[in-house]
């Protein structure tokens, strides 16, 4: 079994480049199964997740090769609508291919979605799109099937601005008959990323990043080149580790628009950040000043960094608060900082943080992707040794994030 072994060794300096990011590729990836000619994407993040999906891809008969750093898929044949039970299971986007797949295919048939155990992350307004634009959906034995002979465009509601529903239904209404819209959408950069993609391949999709998107049904896809946003959540990671390590780190390949809540975050507890163009740099404090922390959908605080922003907090000048509203269950990565001498209480939702307390290296787990990122940030200004084990979860979404901060001066091994 891998681990990975940190140990304080100072304040964090140089230079990261951040690459794609992991929650735009996932759905681009899946998106490509509707274009008919050749789709060449850059900076598509090396991770088990995609991985995982390129494997999804496969399986329906996509053609998918490398050429240095290109990633070239041709979707033009594909052979099947069944997608793999064991694959399906890992990972919850690869629930992705569904709408993709039934306006392409006329027919999906998909096992119900794994992924991190962060909480309770229904399907129902992925189905109720796919129904609403016409879809026949079937659930039997733990599969889905979809069935229908023409999607038709239609005004769809969602009762949550779900990320993926948005997602998928988007994909969906590309091919279908007319103009759907879809109001009370995500509006996270990643999907404006995946519909200005889906514009490269021939869509006609307005209103991404607003909560209500309008997509006028073509009659087919073709191919496009195009380039994957950067991750904001491995930027905003490596800026905590600035934060909490008194470092001082140069980020290259940001869109600043994209950090503005963790910016501001960071600022508020006392870090200096220096924006210009697509480079970024971050300067800790000896000092870190409490905040209040609220997680949101977009353009609010994203949950994703929660964990992170946890483990900088132990260190704070204080008291702060981090109140979860996105996910019901991701405070798991708590007890395990408390196994490292951390003094957090959680109630509900609302995790409150006793800061300035000193942590002790420990053998830990990661309980999910950004746990493990912050348990990893908690190692850094630990007493002694971290030992993290369970860290397949942290390959989901950080690529070579062992050699990235070795490169920053870190005591970090893998074993």
């Amino acid at each position: 079994m891998e681990k990975i072994i940190v140990r304080p060794n100072g304040p964090l300096r140089g230079n990261v480049r951040i690459g794609g990011a992991k929650n735009a590729a996932l759905p681009i990836l899946a998106a490509s199964l509707l274009g008919t000619e050749d789709i060449i994407l850059e900076d598509v993040p090396k991770l088990k997740d995609v991985e995982i999906i390129l494997e999804v891809l496969r399986g329906l008969g996509a053609k998918i090769k490398y050429e240095g750093n290109l990633l070239i898929i041709n979707s033009k044949n594909l052979t099947s609508y069944e997608t793999n039970y064991d694959l399906m299971s890992k990972m919850r986007a690869s629930f992705l291919v569904m709408g993709p797949l039934i306006a392409r295919m006329g027919i999906a048939v998909n096992s119900l979605p794994g992924g991190c155990a962060i909480g309770s992350r229904p399907i129902d307004l992925h189905l109720k799109g796919f129904k609403a634009l016409g879809a026949d959906v079937e659930m039997t034995h733990g599969n889905i099937s979809a069935k229908a002979k023409k999607l038709v465009g239609k005004r769809i509601y969602l009762d949550f601005p779900s990320v993926g529903a948005t997602e998928n239904i988007m994909m969906a209404a590309t091919l279908a008959d007319g103009e759907t819209i879809l109001e009370n959408c995500a509006m996270e950069p990643e999907i404006v990323d995946l519909a200005n993609f889906l514009n490269k391949l021939g869509a006609k999709i307005t209103g991404a990043g607003t909560s209500n998107i309008k997509i006028k049904g073509v009659e087919k896809l073709f191919g496009a080149r195009h380039q994957i946003i950067p991750d904001r959540i491995v930027a905003g990671t490596f800026m905590v580790a600035a934060a909490i390590t008194s470092g001082d780190i140069f980020l290259d390949n940001i869109i600043t628009n994209h950090m503005k809540p963790i910016i501001a975050k960071l600022e508020e507890a006392g870090a200096e950040i220096i924006t210009n163009g697509d480079k970024l740099q971050i300067k800790g404090r000896e000092k870190i000043s409490p905040i209040e922390i609220k997680t949101l959908p977009h353009p609010g605080f994203p949950t994703d960094m929660q964990a992170q922003f946890m483990s900088m907090l132990t260190q704070a000048e204080g008291q702060s608060s981090i109140i979860e509203t996105v996910f019901e269950n991701r405070f798991m990565h708590v007890d395990e900082l408390k196994k490292m001498g951390a003094v957090i209480k959680v109630v509900d939702r609302e995790a409150i943080i006793l800061g300035k307390n000193k942590l002790y290296g420990s053998k830990v787990n990661a309980t999910d992707l950004r746990g493990g990122a912050a348990l990893i940030l908690a190692g850094l200004v630990a007493e002694g040794e971290t030992q993290i084990s369970e860290i397949q979860h942290i390959d989901r979404g950080y690529e070579d994030i062992v050699g990235k901060f070795k490169n920053l001066g870190a005591d970090i091994t893998r074993i």
